[in-house]
């Protein structure tokens, strides 16, 4: 860019993209498959509800889909399971509609604090002006396997599940 200005793409996990696009991002293909904005006016507890019927697969994989939530990644996936009380094995289709009402505020709020607190900062990511993000010290289960729960002083437990590490609380989340 001009004035000395550059943009920067360090994807160590590779699990981004760049692509130059001549049209608006509606337009663009890849992103016409992604599910509601959690932040956006179609993104509810009904609409939870209604596309998790019949689903028997765990409601963590269901909730990091794109295709039905976007941009919700594995971190803040254990996260919002802890806030909202759901176990993250428990079959998305066998979720009742107050407790999807409560996984979308959830997801509303704890998505809300880590983008004000920069995102969560493990090893390389930086925030736009330098800075890591500092969310992880907010953290409630994803890495602390085998430390207490905050909320009721059960253990923190950790398996594989989609091929991503997840955490729970094997006491307040059912």
């Amino acid at each position: 860019f001009t004035g000395g200005v550059a943009l920067r793409f360090h994807d160590p996990r590779r699990f981004g993209m760049i692509d130059v696009v001549p049209t608006p991002a509606r337009h663009y293909p890849p992103l016409n498959r992604l599910g509601p904005d959690p932040f956006g006016p179609e993104f509810s507890g009904a609409y939870l509800y209604r596309v998790s019927r019949g689903r028997r697969r765990p409601v963590k994989t269901f909730l990091m889909d794109q295709r039905i939530v976007a941009g919700l990644g594995n971190i803040y996936a254990c996260e919002v399971l802890h806030a909202a009380g759901i176990h993250p094995a428990r079959a998305a289709g066998r979720i009742s509609p107050s407790r999807c009402h409560r996984l979308a505020e959830a997801i509303g709020r704890v998505l809300e604090e880590a983008v004000d607190r920069g995102g969560t900062t493990f090893r390389d990511f930086r925030r736009p002006e330098g800075t890591r993000g500092d969310y992880r010290r907010r953290l409630k289960v994803y890495g602390r396997a085998g430390q207490r729960c905050g909320r009721c002083d059960r253990w923190i437990r950790r398996a594989v599940m989609g091929g991503r590490a997840t955490y729970w609380c094997g006491g307040c989340q059912r």
